[in-house]
This record gives structure tokens, C-alpha cells and sequence, in this order.
């Protein structure tokens, strides 16, 4: 019974369990250990997005006989280029729109108040459960609006952190573009044989997919971006660009972003017009359609096949245990998992083979 499949898995999953439940109990053991991951999270976390963006470039520069120092140093001399081009055009619109947006936050809230209580009292109208409905919104608009001011808030002191941080990333990033080939075979080193090939394969899949998910999404989110800007310069929404970055950044999580980005973004298009409420769900179902039916399956093709029902159920359950950072690491984490299991799953096939062969 030791030798099937079923056992052995259920064994794994009920060690798996136990090490969750022991690291709970002694956490304090370890938060040593969790405050120095915690700080090297982050700029980790970017340090590999900017890897798979930039690898090819390194790649491209060697192929011309540039050595590699001097391709990762054109690489960085190229980003921080990049990044101030950026920070240069984009930068004072939005400091200047973050900052209206914040003092404009009171009047927003009144007006959108204003507008429901105009609909409540025209409730003979309307039917039972619109009228409970915006006496609910009436009532809970006003903390949404403070809310959203102190996420804002929030949001810049984050960013703050960020640069304090950011000295990290050229630093993880340079030995990642270095020493890119030296990963696979240090973790293969540990096996021989047939397992010491199977390494080898499975990190490479791994490395596949990873490349395909931030590659793909990144740029995929880059184009929803552009897309809801010039839609909402179309219809002079005010705040443009910080609604397009909110659509954009919002974009990474799958099936779910559209849905979220829309909502800020409807809120100031009813402050500032209530017929701007149609134009900007025009928008953002034109350009949702267009991502989903057009960019993705050319961007992303079938790297990462995952049904619907099981993104929703991921990120749910992620952002349930982990926050903000499960929602935006769950389908990753997935296709990291998906794709291990993958492997493992032909290579107990072919052994099974092998073995029904020799019999």
C-alpha cells in the first residue's frame, strides 16, 4: 500500500499541514526569519518581473559579442533611462491629479450623495429593492469616499517605502542577469540519473511559464491602460490617468481586474456628470472585450489554460489568506504548481510504462 500513488500524496499533504500548524505554534522561533523575508519580499518580487522583461534584451546584447557585464550594465543604463522619461512626462499630471483628487474628495462625496437622495425621493418610482439599495449606498457612500481618500494616502506612503527599498532590486536583479544559467544546474546538483534529467526539465518548464505569465500580463495590462486613457480623454473623465494606472495595475489580477477597476472610475464619472456613468461602462466593457478576445489569446496564447471558475476560486481563497499580494500572486503560484504536477504526473506515467513494458 506504501508504494501507491494515493498514499504517498495523501502522506505528503498531511506532513504539509503539520509543518503549517508547527511554524504557527513557534512562529516566534522564527520571526527572526520572517522579518528579514517580509523586507526582501518586495524587491524581490520586482527584482523577477524585471528579470523576465529584460533577459532577452541581455540575451540580444551578448549574441552581438557585447560581454555580459557590459549587456547588463546597457540594460540598466536603458531602465533607469526608461524610468525617468517616465517619471519625467507622466509624474507631475499625476502628482497634480492625486493631489486634486484628494482636496476634491468632500465635494465628490456630497455631490454623489445629492444624486442619490434626488433618486430616494423619487422612489414611487422605483421599485422595492432599488429604494433599499440607495439607502444603503446613501449611508455607506461617505465612509467609501474617506476610505478611498486614506487609501490614497496610504498609497503614496507605500510608494515612499518603495524608493527606500528600491536599492534592493538593482541588486538582486544584477546576480539574477549573471549568474541566470548557474540556478538549474546548483538545484539539479542535489539528484542523479534519471531525477538529476527530470530537474532539469521540470525548472525549465517552470522558468517557461513564469517567463510567459509576467511577459504576457504585463504587457497585456500595459495595453488595457492605454486603452481605458484614451477612452476616458475621449469623454474628458476627470483624473484620466490615475483611473487608466488604477485599470492597469488592477488588470495583473485575471478575470476579476476589469470588474475592480471600474468601480473608482464610476464614482468620479458620476460626481462629475451621471451620464458619464454610461460612457465609462462603454469603456471599460470595449476594452475588456478587446483584451480578452483579442490581446490575450495572441499575448498570452494557451501558456496558461485555467478555467474561469478556477481564477475566481484562487483568488478568493488567496485573498482570503494573504491580501492584496495572495490576489496578485495566486495564478502564478498556480501555474508554478500546475506545471510541477504536470511533470511529475508524466514521469510516474512513464516509469509506470517502462515497468508494464519489461513485464
Amino acid at each position: 500500500m506504501t508504494n501507491k500513488t494515493w498514499f504517498q500524496t495523501g502522506i505528503a499533504i498531511i506532513l504539509f499541514l503539520l509543518i503549517i500548524m508547527l511554524f504557527r505554534d513557534i512562529r516566534d522561533v522564527f520571526s527572526p526569519l520572517y522579518i528579514v523575508a517580509k523586507t526582501v519580499f518586495l524587491p524581490l518580487i520586482f527584482a523577477g518581473v524585471l528579470f523576465y522583461l529584460t533577459r532577452p534584451l541581455v540575451n540580444w546584447l551578448e549574441d552581438k559579442k557585447l560581454p555580459r557585464w557590459a549587456a547588463i550594465l546597457s540594460v540598466f543604463i536603458l531602465l533607469g533611462l526608461t524610468f525617468w522619461i517616465i517619471y519625467a512626462i507622466v509624474g507631475p499630471i499625476f502628482n497634480n491629479q492625486v493631489s486634486k483628487l484628494v482636496k476634491n474628495v468632500p465635494q465628490m462625496t456630497k455631490t454623489a450623495e445629492e444624486g442619490i437622495d434626488y433618486l430616494i425621493s423619487q422612489k414611487e418610482r422605483l421599485p422595492k429593492f432599488a429604494i433599499e439599495s440607495l439607502e444603503d449606498a446613501a449611508g455607506q457612500i461617505e465612509s467609501y469616499a474617506m476610505s478611498l481618500g486614506t487609501w490614497l494616502i496610504t498609497f503614496l506612503q507605500g510608494l515612499l517605502q518603495a524608493v527606500i527599498l528600491v536599492v534592493l532590486v538593482p541588486f538582486f536583479l544584477f546576480y539574477m542577469l549573471k549568474d541566470r544559467e548557474a540556478f538549474a544546474p546548483f538545484i539539479a546538483g542535489f539528484f542523479s540519473g534519471d531525477r538529476k534529467a527530470w530537474v532539469r526539465k521540470t525548472l525549465k518548464d517552470l522558468d517557461e511559464t513564469l517567463k510567459s505569465y509576467v511577459q504576457g500580463q504585463l504587457l497585456v495590462s500595459f495595453l488595457v491602460g492605454v486603452m481605458l486613457l484614451i477612452g476616458y480623454l475621449i469623454i474628458g473623465l476627470d483624473y484620466s490617468l490615475i483611473l487608466a494606472i488604477v485599470g492597469m495595475v488592477t488588470n495583473v489580477i485575471p478575470f476579476l481586474g476589469p470588474y475592480l477597476a471600474v468601480i473608482p472610475a464610476i464614482f468620479v464619472a458620476w460626481t462629475q456628470d451621471p451620464q458619464m456613468v454610461i460612457y465609462v461602462a462603454i469603456i471599460m466593457l470595449v476594452a475588456q472585450q478587446v483584451e480578452s478576445n483579442l490581446i490575450s489569446p495572441n499575448v498570452m496564447g494557451k501558456a496558461l489554460d485555467i478555467h474561469p471558475l478556477t481564477v475566481i476560486t484562487l483568488i478568493l481563497a488567496a485573498g482570503n489568506i494573504a491580501g492584496i499580494w495572495g490576489i496578485i500572486l495566486a495564478i502564478p503560484t498556480y501555474a508554478v504548481i500546475k506545471t510541477i504536477a504536470t511533470n511529475l504526473y508524466h514521469k510516474r506515467k512513464e516509469i509506470r510504462d517502462m515497468a508494464t513494458k519489461e513485464v
